[in-house]
């Protein structure tokens, strides 16, 4: 009987359960809630599309108006080299003489001044250091190939005109006759850009590189490295594996988190009043920018490299300690390396942060104008975001393109060194 009564109990229960989830009401909130859940993931594809389409028109557009400055107009030019002049160091009017003389048509006064504006104005610094290679050469006449200037080069690549009226051109018919005459002739052509990669900053956009900011960056981050790494993973072990737990330790995580989250120019106010100003440091030195550099991703590094040493098992300092080992011989012999990929990982990411950097440096004076390839961390020097920034504020059409180019190198590093991150974390990274 009572076997009976608990059948009967099931099959009621099971007819109510059946009734009440195959009921209308049921029905509509089962769709509603699959409605909200389509609803939600189409929101999140369109978000995740549209930031891919903000990022790609971003970079297509830094692209492509940058992939030009890596192309340089050369002209070609069958110099004389009289001894009298070389000797007086006269290099640009044997450059004129022998660019009057491949253009035998133009004969008057005023157009032969247009056509000294075809040359760059450091062309006669190329000729030379050519002479000063080769001595030998004075008293010949020797095929050279030197910059032209930079309006010529952005003629030559499409950005000005011709089909406007000469008063609103930068070129002059005269100066577009020599141009087309001269590429005619295959003594007016593109080469890759070496001076670009070689050189340091110049008025003139022909003449202007970036290997003296990529040397400051160096410099910069070789001092942010040696400092900050070293400092910053002591901190993080001793906070970590040996500081007690009591309201002072707190206080102190508390503002290592809020330093993370301080904006990058508050540090460059505090490098200007405490090396330059009270230091007396020199302005615009990388060791300057090191410094400043290391205090800003010190939080960064020893926050990455605390979660990395709580990644650890508590099982392996258990086992060490079990076998004898003392704390500093645990965490130094087997916590330390094993938590080592998440601190590389840190570090690369923090140096990354420091090389893109513009704002703490501009308030230590590494936005200084600079011509000369540093040597030495005390030496004056510009940084590649610094050099974006101020070529940015050029007035002059091929300055443009060169920002343009150095951002594109700038992201090539970043990239880099976010690849070194990742690679390093799945080569080294280890599952428990």
């Amino acid at each position: 009987m009572t076997d009976l009564v608990q059948q009967d109990t099931r099959a009621m229960s099971v007819a109510v359960s059946k009734s009440r989830y195959q009921s209308e009401e049921f029905t509509r909130r089962l769709k509603a809630r699959y409605a909200a859940e389509r609803r939600f993931k189409m929101a999140g594809i369109a978000a995740v599309g549209i930031a891919s389409l903000m990022l790609v028109i971003l970079l297509g557009s830094i692209v492509t108006k940058g992939y030009t400055a890596f192309w340089q107009t050369q002209l070609r030019l069958e110099v004389t080299l009289d001894k009298a002049q070389v000797e007086e160091r006269n290099f640009m009017p044997l450059l004129r003489q022998a660019l009057y003389a491949q253009l035998p048509d133009v004969a008057d006064r005023s157009s032969r001044r247009q056509l000294n504006d075809l040359l760059s104005s450091g062309a006669p610094y190329e000729l030379e250091a050519f002479v000063a290679r080769n001595p030998a050469v004075v008293g010949t006449t020797q095929t050279i190939w030197v910059r032209a200037d930079d309006e010529v080069d952005q003629f030559m690549k499409g950005y000005f005109r011709r089909d406007v009226p000469e008063a609103e051109r930068r070129l002059s018919d005269v100066k577009i006759a020599a141009i087309d005459a001269l590429t005619a002739k295959g003594s007016l052509v593109q080469s890759f850009n070496t001076t670009l990669f070689s050189a340091g900053d110049s008025r003139e956009a022909e003449q202007a590189g970036i290997w003296g900011a990529i040397v400051g960056s160096l410099l910069m981050l070789s001092v942010t490295m040696i400092l900050s790494v070293p400092i910053g993973v002591a901190a993080a072990v001793y906070l970590e594996e040996f500081a007690p737990k009591n309201k002072w330790t707190d206080l102190i995580e508390v503002n290592i988190n809020n330093l993370a989250a301080v904006p990058s120019i508050i540090f460059g106010l505090l490098g200007l009043a405490v090396f330059l100003g009270f230091f007396g440091m020199t302005r615009s030195a990388p060791v300057v920018g090191g410094l400043v550099m290391a205090l800003m991703t010190l939080p960064v590094i020893i926050i990455s490299a605390r979660v990395a040493l709580k990644s650890v098992p508590p099982s392996i300092r258990e086992a060490a300690l079990g076998i004898g080992a003392s704390p500093l011989q645990t965490v130094t012999h087997h916590v330390l390396p094993l938590a080592l990929p998440g601190i590389l990982t840190g570090t690369i990411i923090g140096m990354a942060r420091a090389l893109g950097e513009t704002a703490p440096l501009l308030m230590i004076g590494m936005v200084a104008f600079i011509v000369d390839i540093p040597h030495g961390w005390t030496d004056s020097a510009t940084v590649l975001p610094v050099q974006i920034y101020m070529w940015a504020d050029s007035p002059e059409r091929a300055f443009t393109e060169r920002t343009s180019a150095a951002i594109m190198i700038l992201l090539g590093f970043l990239i880099l060194m976010n690849g070194l991150a990742v690679y390093l974390r799945k080569k080294f990274e280890r599952r428990w």
